[in-house]
């Protein structure tokens, strides 16, 4: 059985929440789950991040598939066909001229899942005792850490640390990412905005993860209480899925 929660928070800093988080079923029961972090305007992340999210989900949701190379295909034109709208839409109203939005997401089956991501928002894998991260930023200052320009511990501060590469809404041409991997029961699967990888590392998150006496919601809320009592620079939201085993909540 596929169990999931998820949490949001504006943080401390923010005038607004412009992350947008949703889970969704199709026809057959599989589970989707994505987490947008919009940017740019006013309103205009606000308003990309929920398109992004909604728009897949509604579509999502009248499908039937049950195995991850349809769910690949159909993923494929569904992230350019959101991206399109998104850009026709910031071209038509000037106050949400240059908006755009991270998007992870998880395509979660019985036995394995399927993950797509553009952007900075991050997809991790707690399995078996190991904490393993899924994606790469699709960022300047990763594209600087592979060329070995700076370290990953320069990039922490790097004044052009916001740069991202992919995103949707931003650029008529996207090349998402896309992972499928394995899931073994009580495997748990976090998706994230950049807000929680900001202010926790990967021990502390890995810490709460493991913490089997909460329930998911409880580890939600608990990783979002961390980044917030560590600074809540940025908006924060959080997802878990997991593959329900016999010892888990």
């Amino acid at each position: 059985m596929i169990k999931t929660a998820f949490a949001s928070s504006i943080g401390r800093i923010r005038e607004s929440n412009q992350d947008f988080v949703q889970v969704y079923k199709n026809k057959n029961g599989v589970t989707m789950a994505t987490v947008c972090d919009g940017m740019g305007g006013h309103q205009g992340g606000d308003v990309a991040s929920t398109m992004a999210v909604s728009h897949l989900g509604h579509n999502f949701s009248m499908t039937d598939f049950t195995d991850c190379e349809s769910a690949h295909k159909w993923l494929d034109v569904q992230l350019s066909v959101e991206n399109e709208t998104i850009l026709k839409t910031a071209d038509r109203f000037p106050d949400l001229n240059g908006m755009g939005t991270t998007i992870v997401l998880a395509i979660v089956f019985a036995q394995e899942a399927l993950i797509a991501h553009l952007g900075d928002s991050r997809a991790y894998e707690y399995t078996e005792g190991k904490f393993i991260q899924l994606v790469e930023d699709h960022s300047l200052v990763n594209e600087l850490i592979k060329m070995g320009q700076i370290t990953k511990q320069q990039a922490q501060n790097h004044p052009q640390k916001n740069i991202i590469t992919q995103s949707l809404g931003v650029s008529s041409t996207i090349d998402p990412e896309f992972r499928q991997i394995e899931l073994k029961e009580n495997d748990l699967i976090l998706l994230c905005t950049d807000g929680l990888t900001n202010s926790l590392n990967d021990p502390q998150i890995q810490q709460i993860l493991a913490t089997r006496d909460l329930s998911l919601k409880q580890r939600c809320h608990k990783l979002i209480n961390e980044a917030n009592r560590l600074g809540g620079g940025d908006n924060i939201t959080v997802c878990l899925i997991l593959k329900e085993g016999g010892d888990e909540r």
